[in-house]
């Protein structure tokens, strides 16, 4: 990511402005020997993986500003943790002009705070029962020195942005979903009965680490027999039993754009009948909703197929005689934007807009036959209709016995 990626990016938000409005984002912490990973409106809007980092911009048509505020450098810390980015190489990479040090936040704020109508942050949503998050605890002297500025959730002005997806984008989008495929290639070709979940879970995470990805998109999801019928079972620590049919939700993460694949598999090798019947119920509605996906359709519309399309499996397959009771075998949606977020900035009143990303991923859980079931692919919206991302991952029966056959 580079300032031909950003910079456009951070004239759109500004142009969204109203006078006198601002915006300030902070950049993820450094935790003591962990992993970084940047918040993803901070990269999105500069393209730094710094941590502390602050961007801050002002509208005015007589003052704009924006700012980009960094760590000093200090040498007493380099051989701990090495040199900070310094302010040259910031500039050259974010295509920000102005950049100071964290340090001097108060003193820039103080110039324009008392102008300031609102100022739009990555506070995120707040509750009375939790700690304030990070963004908000830093913008609280503002709130008690300049009461009359409103302080507002930068997800608003965000969303059109990030919801339609950039040519660029739809690259690291791939390259994560191509990874994550690799990956579950690799548990089918090496899984065996008796293994652990988390053994499966190890094995994908190496290829991602081997491909050069540092991060899983959301805790993955490893699940066998009954966990399966759990929606975000996230333990990963059963034993596969011999018969089981094992269910997997995971994605690999590439510039902070997540992958979300779902597939199920017979560590047996080869389905039963009944996960069979099951399986293929729930691989043709998926069909059918992927067939829906063009630009102007409504992402709900999607839902209310979906829960029609799965009432009447659901009744072929013994399991309801009624349609009211479909939420016990099916009860969450079938689609979410996909993004940055693994819950992508969209909404679920959305109208599909082509550069839209969305997951299908229909299911049937089946907790007293400890059998679950769910199928997800990635899904780029596009003028003609749709075309999907992990076409290549398969999930057809036949395709997944004759992979799984072929194990030594």
């Amino acid at each position: 990511m580079n300032s031909e990626i950003t910079i456009p990016r951070r004239e759109k938000l500004l142009s969204s402005l109203k006078e006198k409005d601002a915006v300030i984002l902070f950049a993820a912490t450094q935790g003591k020997l962990e992993k970084f990973q940047q918040e993803n409106n901070f990269l999105y809007l500069t393209g730094l993986a710094i941590p502390h980092a602050i961007y801050f911009a002002y509208k005015s048509s007589t003052r704009s500003a924006e700012y980009l505020l960094i760590e000093r450098g200090s040498p007493e810390r380099e051989v701990w943790e090495g040199k900070v980015m310094d302010k040259a190489t910031a500039s050259e990479l974010s295509g920000i002009k102005q950049v100071n040090y964290i340090d001097e936040l108060s003193r820039i704020l103080s110039m324009y705070c008392p102008a300031i109508n609102c100022i739009h942050a990555n506070i995120g949503k707040q509750s009375l029962d939790a700690p304030l998050s990070y963004a908000m605890h830093r913008l609280l002297p503002v709130r008690e020195r300049f009461p009359q500025i409103e302080i507002r959730d930068i997800t608003e002005l965000l969303t059109p942005l990030r919801k339609i997806k950039s040519e660029w984008e739809i690259q690291q989008l791939q390259r994560a979903i191509d990874i994550t495929g690799k990956g579950i290639m690799d548990i089918w070709q090496n899984s065996q009965p008796g293994m652990m979940e988390y053994e499966l879970e190890a094995m994908l995470f190496y290829r991602m680490q081997l491909s050069g990805l540092k991060h899983w998109g959301f805790a993955p999801i490893i699940a066998t027999g009954l966990n399966a019928a759990t929606l975000h079972y996230d333990k990963n620590e059963c034993q596969i039993a011999a018969n089981d049919l094992v269910l997997m939700d995971v994605g690999a993460a590439n510039m902070n754009y997540s992958a979300d694949i779902t597939r199920c598999f017979p560590i047996s090798g080869t389905f039963s009948e009944r996960q069979k019947q099951v399986y293929a119920a729930v691989l043709r509605v998926q069909k059918k909703i992927i067939g829906m996906i063009a630009p102007g359709v409504k992402l709900m519309d999607l839902q209310t197929e979906c829960r029609a399309l799965l009432t009447e499996e659901l009744k072929a397959l013994k399991l309801i005689s009624e349609d009211d009771e479909v939420t016990k075998y099916y009860m969450h949606g079938v689609s979410h934007f996909l993004g940055m977020d693994t819950h992508d900035l969209g909404g679920r009143d959305a109208i599909l807009e082509s550069g839209n990303v969305i997951t299908v991923e229909p299911g049937i859980y089946i907790p007293e036959e400890q059998l679950g079931v769910r199928i997800e692919d990635d899904v780029l919206v596009i003028d003609e209709g749709h075309r999907v991302l992990s076409q290549n991952i398969p999930k057809e029966i036949s395709e997944i016995e004759e992979i799984l056959g072929e194990r030594s």
